[in-house]
């Protein structure tokens, strides 16, 4: 069972944005409107009410989905110094391949392919886009005893994971464990070069980072951020900048516990096909939409 569903992110331009992944990404768009009043409220951003949303979707046809809204980004906002949701991780089938075409794109490569620290598995790379989105781009080359991980079916495929960067790395995956049912996966500490360079640490400073799973299902990356990290800057009542919220689809919505900014409630549109979806506050005031499955 995936219950990954989608991201949201933040742009000052929504046309501009979904051309550069059409272009660069092989993403379509399969939905463009203007931010109903009640969603507004619903994922605790009013401010966001009005303004121009793009839903976009891989070329392999996959049903997790890329949308964004537009909105103001603070000129002191700096990815990968804030807590909140960090980066978005898309699959792809060649790494050099796709580094290849970032090399003439709008987006700059801040992480070149690179083979990760104890994890053979994976080859990933790291752009960060015009708007500071954080994009790694990840080859799967093998499985991995615990969990599953996805082969891309396209050159540029669909999301696959959803990193957080926490205050308390412990305290975060504990309330996805206990609101959410999101167990807990591999823990492990690496040399975490874009962390480093953020934050001016030495080459070889290591950070704890741990899985998110559901099942054999691997979708979420814990980080623990220095303690240099803060709040993300912007308007309280609006979306945040960068990646704003993750949506996540739940078998079993009644169950959930968890505080919801407004009872959850039908969307329309792809992302929520009818379905009731709500908003819950994690913590660092992390916005997770949830979807019943």
């Amino acid at each position: 069972m995936k219950l990954l569903r989608a991201a949201t992110l933040t742009t000052p331009d929504v046309a501009a944005a979904a051309e550069r992944y059409v272009k660069w990404l092989d993403y379509r768009v399969v939905e463009t409107g203007e931010v109903a009043a009640d969603l507004a409220t619903g994922w605790g951003a009013p401010a966001s009410a009005g303004r121009r949303f793009c839903v976009l979707q891989p070329a392999s046809g996959a049903e997790v989905f890329i949308r964004f809204v537009e909105g103001d980004v603070p000129a002191d906002y700096q990815p990968l110094r804030t807590w909140g949701w960090a980066a978005i991780e898309i699959c792809v089938q060649d790494t050099l391949a796709v580094n290849a075409r970032m090399e003439t794109s709008p987006f700059e490569i801040i992480g070149p392919p690179k083979q990760l620290d104890g994890l053979p598995a994976i080859f990933p790379m790291q752009v960060r886009g015009p708007d500071n989105e954080i994009v790694y781009l990840t080859q799967i080359r093998s499985d991995l005893p615990d969990y599953d991980l996805p082969r891309a079916a396209s050159l540029i495929d669909k999301l696959f994971i959803l990193v957080l960067a926490c205050s308390d790395m412990d305290a975060s995956a504990r309330w996805f464990r206990d609101t959410l049912g999101i167990q807990h996966g591999r823990e492990m500490e690496i040399i975490y070069s874009m962390i480093n360079n953020a934050f001016g640490l030495p080459a070889d400073t290591r950070h704890r980072l741990a899985t998110g799973i559901h099942e054999r299902d691997c979708f979420l990356e814990f980080d623990q951020y220095p303690e240099a990290a803060t709040a993300r800057p912007g308007d309280r009542d609006a979306l945040p900048p960068g990646v704003a919220m993750t949506t996540l689809l739940h078998p079993d919505i009644d169950a959930i516990a968890g505080d919801w900014i407004m009872p959850p409630t039908p969307g329309s549109g792809p992302i929520y096909g009818g379905r009731r979806a709500g908003v819950l506050l994690a913590p660092d005031g992390t916005r997770v939409e949830v979807v019943a499955l």
